[in-house]
C-alpha cells in the first residue's frame, strides 16, 4: 500500500475544486471553495443538444478542466498536465506522482466508479488521488459522493480511459506553488471582470445568458424532445441539482464568493451581483424542481413554468453580469 501523507481527504460541493482544494492544501495553500471557484473565473453556462443525449444538458460552469487552468494562470502556478491513449501508461503517469508523496488529479468519468450509485456517463468528473494498494485507489470525491472513497484499479482505468463528450485522455494534473505565489487578493476583481465579459458576450447562442435565454425558449418542449419523459425529466433534474450540473450550485458558489469580495473590496456593483446571484441560485433550483416534476407527474405544463423561471433568469444572470463587469 502506497498512500501520501499529509493529505486532508475533504469533499466540498464540486467536483473539480474538490480535487483543487486537496492539491493547493497539500502545497499549503488552504483556500475556501467560493474563493477557488470565483479565482478560477468558473461560472458560466451551456445549452448542450445531442442526438444520442436523453434530453439536453444544462450546464452551470465553465468547460471541465478550465476553471484549474484559470486558477494556475491567475495565481501563477505550476499546472502540470500529462495525457496519454495507452492503459499502462497512464498508470505509470499517476503512480509515479503518489510515489513521489504528491497527490494527483484525474479527469475520468464518474459511470465506472465502484462508489457512484447514479450510473450515468459524465466525462468532465475531477477526483483528487492520494494513495493505492494492488487492489484500489484511493480518492477524494465531493462530500455527496463520500469524501474519502476507494474504487477498484479496474475501475478506475475504465473511468480514465472512456471516450466521449467531455473526456479527457487519461488526464492526470499535479500543481505546484511558486515560492513567492501571486496574492489572490489582488486577483479577485480581474476574476471577475473576465468571467462577467465571458458570460455577457458569448461566442454562440448556447453559452452565457444568451444560453439561459435559449433555454427557456426549448425546456417547454422537453416533453417531446425525450425518450421517455417519465425517466428522462426527474434524472435531468436530479443532475442538475444534486450532480450540480446546471441547478442552484453554482450560482450558490459564485454568491458565496460575491460576498467574500463584497466584504473586502466593497462598492456597489459588487453588491448588486452579489444580490442577484442571491436570487439566481434560488431560482436555479426552483427550475430544477419543476423540471423533475414533469416528469414525475407526468405534466408537461411544468416545464412551460421552468421556460419562464428560466427566462427571468437570463434578465438577472444579465443584469448582475453588467454590474460586475463595471468594477
Amino acid at each position: 500500500m502506497t498512500i501520501v501523507t499529509g493529505v486532508e481527504p475533504r469533499g466540498l460541493h464540486h467536483c473539480e475544486t474538490t480535487a483543487l482544494g486537496v492539491l493547493l492544501r497539500h502545497e499549503g495553500l488552504d483556500l475556501p471553495e467560493p474563493l477557488m471557484f470565483g479565482l478560477g473565473s468558473g461560472l458560466s453556462f451551456v445549452y448542450w443538444d445531442a442526438k444520442a443525449m436523453p434530453v439536453p444538458f444544462l450546464g452551470g460552469r465553465v468547460k471541465p478542466f478550465e476553471l484549474t487552468r484559470n486558477l494556475a494562470a491567475r495565481l501563477g502556478l505550476t499546472l502540470a498536465v500529462q495525457e496519454t491513449t495507452s492503459p499502462r501508461r497512464a498508470w505509470e503517469n499517476v503512480a509515479a506522482v503518489i510515489d513521489g508523496g504528491r497527490p494527483a488529479g484525474l479527469q475520468l468519468d464518474c459511470y465506472h466508479l465502484d462508489y457512484f450509485t447514479s450510473k450515468v456517463h459524465f466525462g468532465g468528473h475531477v477526483v483528487a488521488m492520494y494513495g493505492y494498494d494492488d487492489r484500489d485507489a484511493y480518492l477524494v470525491d465531493t462530500a455527496q459522493q463520500g469524501g474519502a472513497v476507494r474504487t477498484s484499479l479496474d475501475a478506475l482505468a475504465r473511468a480514465r480511459a472512456e471516450r466521449g463528450p467531455m473526456t479527457a485522455r487519461n488526464r492526470s494534473f499535479t500543481i505546484t506553488l511558486p515560492p513567492h505565489p501571486v496574492a489572490w487578493q489582488e486577483q479577485l476583481v480581474p476574476a471577475i471582470r473576465d468571467c462577467a465579459a465571458a458570460f455577457l458576450s458569448p461566442p454562440i447562442a448556447n453559452l452565457g445568458h444568451r444560453g439561459v435565454a435559449k433555454a427557456a425558449t426549448k425546456v417547454p418542449g422537453w416533453w417531446e424532445r425525450a425518450q421517455d419523459p417519465r425517466r428522462d425529466l426527474p434524472q435531468a433534474a436530479l443532475l442538475m441539482e444534486r450532480g450540480g450540473t446546471g441547478g442552484g450550485l453554482f450560482r450558490a458558489l459564485y454568491r458565496d464568493f460575491l460576498a467574500q469580495c463584497a466584504e473586502l473590496v466593497g462598492g456597489a456593483d459588487l453588491r448588486t451581483g452579489h444580490r442577484l446571484y442571491a436570487e439566481a441560485a434560488a431560482l436555479w433550483t426552483d427550475v430544477a424542481a419543476l423540471i423533475g416534476k414533469a416528469g414525475e407527474s407526468g405534466d408537461p405544463g411544468h416545464l412551460e413554468e421552468a421556460g419562464t423561471v428560466l427566462r427571468d433568469l437570463a434578465r438577472i444572470e444579465r443584469e448582475a453580469m453588467e454590474a460586475l463587469a463595471r468594477l
